[in-house]
């Protein structure tokens, strides 16, 4: 009968996916140590067992639907949350970023990212995550210059993807890079408070070698900057969600 080798703590599968082996494939055993081990599978034709790669890449969408396609056997979803907005004085805060999520079959909790707040004053807090093979809470955004008659506007929070916006220099906060899920800089407002930069989404990894026909996902949206009192502050980013598919 066929046998599957399961890429996992024991057996390390080439190309990272669970392999079923065919008749006539040889299958190498290599100890790493006395109980891990590298497997390196040469089909009947000889040639190495090199898994064929596909990549979706999501931008936007609620409550989404996302199908398997036929063959994959394996699939790695990364995914961070939208970034909050910078603010504009200190009355004036950034709104909030929303969270991505993936959720149903064997993730029905989803995995939460969560998006990043805007704040004038005080920086926006980078937004948690969980459930994912990697978990790693957004930046938060920096603080702006809290005495009267100055200028400088806090520099927005960065994502594991980078792209914060920058603070301004009594000038309008930038906006964030799109789809980064970063935050957006705070304004920098002569006379006023300047704003706070706004926080940036969560990020988050995982690998699901035994996926489930669809999923429901949710790409999370950005924030928007405070509103100007002299300067407004910059918009966040949108998340984003990336999808490896794994086949033999």
């Amino acid at each position: 009968a066929a046998h599957v080798w399961t890429d996992g703590a024991v057996f390390d599968v080439q190309g990272g996916a669970n392999y079923t082996a065919a008749i006539g494939d040889w299958v190498r055993i290599n100890a790493v140590t006395v109980s891990t081990f590298d497997v390196t599978v040469f089909k009947a034709s000889g040639a190495p067992q090199v898994p064929v790669r596909t990549r979706q890449v999501f931008t936007s969408g609620t409550a989404a639907t996302y199908t398997l396609p036929t063959g994959c056997i394996a699939i790695d979803v990364e995914m961070v949350g939208g970034g909050g907005g910078g603010g504009a004085a200190i009355t004036n805060v950034g709104t909030n970023g929303t969270a991505s999520t993936w959720s149903g079959g064997s993730l029905s909790a989803g995995l939460g990212v969560g998006g990043g707040t805007g704040a004038a004053g005080i920086g926006g807090a980078g937004g948690a995550s969980a459930n994912g093979d990697v978990n790693i809470a957004g930046g938060t955004g920096g603080g702006g210059d809290n005495n009267a008659g100055t200028t400088q506007g806090g520099q927005g929070g960065v994502s594991f993807f980078g792209g914060a916006g920058g603070g301004g220099a009594n000038t309008a906060g930038a906006a964030a890079a799109a789809n980064s899920g970063s935050g957006g800089g705070g304004s920098g407002n002569n006379g006023a408070t300047s704003g706070a930069g706004g926080g940036s989404g969560g990020y988050v990894r995982k690998l699901i070698t035994s996926p489930a026909a669809t999923y429901t996902y949710t790409v999370g949206a950005a924030g928007t900057g405070g509103a100007a009192g002299t300067n407004a502050g910059g918009n966040g980013a949108a998340g984003i969600i990336i999808v490896t598919e794994f086949y033999t």
